[in-house]
């Protein structure tokens, strides 16, 4: 069983700690993406793991092994890197079976695991071509191939799409996902793109500044974030924060411009700043939306700026002295300076403590229903 285990894991460089005694369980099979702004200590982490890093403090287990003490060679992993590392002067086929080869692997062996890596990955037309006669999205996938090849205990991705366009990160993105369909295996993926953390991982594991500050399925934290970061961090666009202050007396987050949004929860007292959140599906004109709770609070504001994006149009409009994005579905043309009637679904409306920044109960409407 190739789990991860990380028991309060630190690393320090003289005085200055970049990761601060972090906990956290990778099952077997599962696929956990870490994923946060630069600097937050992803990368240093998947290190760690590797191997590449001194741990300063904690303990790593990798299935029913404490590896601290171990080499990078005798973790039984095998990563995958940014700028594929591939030996330019060999051929694809030298490259895949280079490892196995260094390992004293009989040429037999190395021939028939080369082989089923390439057919899992769609290398074999390019097995004699040298790297630079490789496009970015094949040598990342012989990268992978020479990982496949080890069958390691556990795969380690550090950013290995950042080097691709958009259009290959989104081919890439799928063959990683089958890969790991068909190679039953552990995957540990450092990514600083929050859609590739949301369309690959099983769990997501969210850091800032050296500590995790959520770990969820990706439907969870897109739906339930724990704090502000979270909630500013994960969805394209983010979800929109705008400081309000609860007024008992009707149970409504009051907004700097006197908008009022019923909120009905318990939990809060009467002048409490407050963040109200709302996701930009959760906002949109009205008539060009699919709210599936019909509670909603109307208004009319004027468009700053639409982005026309085919089957939907992103919309800027100002709130409460802020900028907020809005989601058009089945657009029509939009000119900025028009002034259009929105709908606020009340259902997907979060409440974040201003102090803390930590999400205070559920949404909005379902607070209500559990409490009542």
């Amino acid at each position: 069983m190739a789990q991860v285990k990380l028991r309060k894991i630190s690393k320090r460089y003289g005085n200055l700690e970049t990761v601060h005694g972090i906990d956290l369980d990778i099952a077997h099979n599962e696929f956990v993406v870490l994923v946060g702004p630069s600097g937050c200590g992803k990368s240093t982490t998947l290190r760690m793991i590797a191997g590449l890093e001194e741990i300063s403090g904690g303990e790593i287990v990798i299935g029913d092994r404490v590896v601290n003490a171990l080499p990078p060679r005798e973790r039984n992993i095998s990563m995958v890197f940014q700028n594929y590392a591939l030996y330019p002067h060999m051929t694809v086929r030298e490259n895949l079976g280079f490892g196995l080869k260094i390992a004293g692997e009989a040429p037999s062996e190395i021939e028939r695991r080369v082989a089923e890596a390439s057919a899992i990955l769609g290398l074999d037309p390019f097995l004699d071509r040298l790297p630079a006669q490789l496009s970015g999205g094949q040598r990342q996938r012989v990268a992978m191939g020479r990982a496949i090849v080890r069958n390691p205990d556990v795969f380690l991705f550090d950013e290995p799409l950042s080097n691709l366009d958009a259009k290959l990160r989104g081919q890439m993105r799928v063959e990683i996902k089958k890969l790991h369909q068909r190679v039953k295996t552990t995957v540990v993926y450092v990514t600083h793109d929050q859609i590739e953390a949301m369309t690959l991982a099983d769990r997501i594991v969210i850091m800032r500044d050296g500590r995790i500050e959520q770990v969820g399925t990706p439907q969870e934290v897109f739906e339930a974030p724990d704090n502000l970061f979270v909630a500013g961090f994960i969805g394209s666009p983010p979800m929109n924060q705008i400081d309000a202050t609860y007024r008992a007396s009707d149970g409504a987050a009051v907004l700097q411009d006197g908008l009022a949004i019923p909120l009905h929860r318990s939990g809060l007292v009467d002048g409490q700043p407050i963040v109200v959140g709302f996701r930009p599906d959760a906002l949109a004109p009205k008539g060009h939306a699919l709210f599936a709770d019909n509670r909603r609070l109307s208004f009319d504001r004027t468009v700053t700026l639409a982005e026309p994006l085919g089957t939907e149009t992103i919309l800027f409009l100002p709130l409460s002295g802020k900028e907020i994005q809005a989601r058009m579905l089945n657009p029509r043309v939009v000119a900025p300076g028009e002034t259009l009637a929105f709908e606020l679904d009340l259902g997907s409306v979060h409440v974040f403590d201003k102090a803390s920044g930590k999400r205070i109960g559920g949404r909005s409407w379902q607070g209500l229903h559990a409490s009542n």
